[in-house]
């Protein structure tokens, strides 16, 4: 299928439209859309919040009359099911558009092409696959979450030149610099859910929450604690939406985290750790898209090992800390160069005067 350089530029408006939602449609995907007649723009808009009005919606409430007979760019294929909102696929049909591209097939087993083939019997010509990989990008956790049923795991560190993220004695503040200490906080406002472990609860008490001024959402909070190490006076406990995740079983600790704004449960695992799989699998079932993990080098080595980190956002400070220092990955000693794991480099830029490098693993 061929699209013009109009198509393109239009659907890279949508796409844009789109990243607006960035911070906030969880469960939902990120959706941008641009109504187009005779060349000009007559409407566009992009999905806000899950329950909200869906980008077609609010596109055909702004192009009004003036949709009928005109082009629909879309992210991603319009629904065709009834969800918390009726379909978009049936607005577009009662708008009287006349063509419709999306970006990409919806992987929502409930619509799934269900979306188009609609457009299509009711005489719309429906097209897929304009910047396909772009759209995919913007909703790398919902594709994940809908094709292999878990979500995607991003993995933030921050470390010196030679792999170190704290010091002998634990001491890690502060190793990157501020412009990056704040970048990262816009990494864990696009996340469904921000992961971190019981060692790291204990030695920094961090509230691992997103402190950005225009942000509404706070993503769930989730520690992953074996045996129920963490007090019940850990700030990350503050205003709830925290689930913490056990392997064994203690009443007393239970209750006593309960009280304190925790949902515990117990997920174990090989070894008396926590079932990490097992993890995934269920935020999944809550509508998680995406995880930020800022952890150890215990649980960042787990991941690591079990292969389910999908990204590593690492932010490299240009000094060295030596061999002494503790290190990223806490991972069983390999005997062979072949055991390597290998990443793909898909972005390096400098914030502020440490280098961020955005990897995923080699397939």
């Amino acid at each position: 299928m061929t699209f013009s350089a109009a198509d393109h530029g239009f659907m890279a408006r949508a796409l844009r439209l789109a990243e607006r939602g960035l911070y906030t449609t969880t469960p939902n995907p990120r959706v941008g859309c641009v109504i187009v007649k005779d060349g000009v723009v007559v409407g566009e808009g992009w999905h806000q919040r899950a329950g909200e009005p869906h980008a077609e919606v609010h596109a055909l409430r702004t192009a009004g009359d003036r949709a009928r007979g005109a082009t629909a760019y879309v992210s991603l294929e319009p629904c065709s099911h009834h969800g918390r909102t009726p379909p978009c696929a049936n607005a577009l049909i009662d708008a009287g558009l006349a063509r419709v591209v999306a970006a990409m097939t919806d992987p929502n087993p409930q619509v799934a092409g269900r979306g188009i083939q609609l457009l299509t019997l009711a005489g719309i010509r429906a097209e897929v696959g304009l910047m396909v990989a772009e759209a995919r990008e913007i909703n790398i956790g919902f594709v994940a979450r809908m094709t292999r049923g878990r979500p995607w795991v991003r993995v933030k560190t921050a470390s010196s030149l030679d792999g170190k993220t704290a010091l002998e004695n634990g001491d890690s503040k502060w190793i990157t610099g501020p412009a990056a200490r704040q970048d990262v906080q816009c990494w864990r406002a696009r996340a469904c859910a921000i992961l971190t472990g019981s060692g790291t609860v204990l030695a920094d008490d961090p509230q691992m929450n997103v402190r950005l001024a225009d942000v509404e959402r706070q993503p769930l909070r989730v520690i992953v604690d074996s045996t129920l190490k963490t007090p019940p006076s850990a700030r990350i406990l503050e205003g709830g939406q925290v689930l913490l995740v056990c392997a064994v079983e203690d009443p007393a600790r239970q209750s006593a985290l309960e009280a304190a704004g925790a949902e515990v449960i117990c997920l174990p695992g090989a070894q008396g750790r926590v079932g990490l799989t097992m993890l995934l699998l269920e935020l999944a079932s809550r509508g998680i898209n995406e995880i930020h993990v800022e952890a150890g080098a215990t649980l960042d080595g787990a991941l690591l090992e079990a292969g389910l980190i999908d990204e590593w956002v690492a932010y490299l400070a240009p000094l060295v800390i030596g061999h002494h220092a503790r290190g990223l990955f806490d991972l069983p000693a390999l005997t062979d160069m072949a055991e390597r794991r290998g990443f793909v480099l898909r972005d390096a830029r400098m914030v502020g005067a440490d280098l961020r490098l955005l990897l995923r693993p080699n397939s």
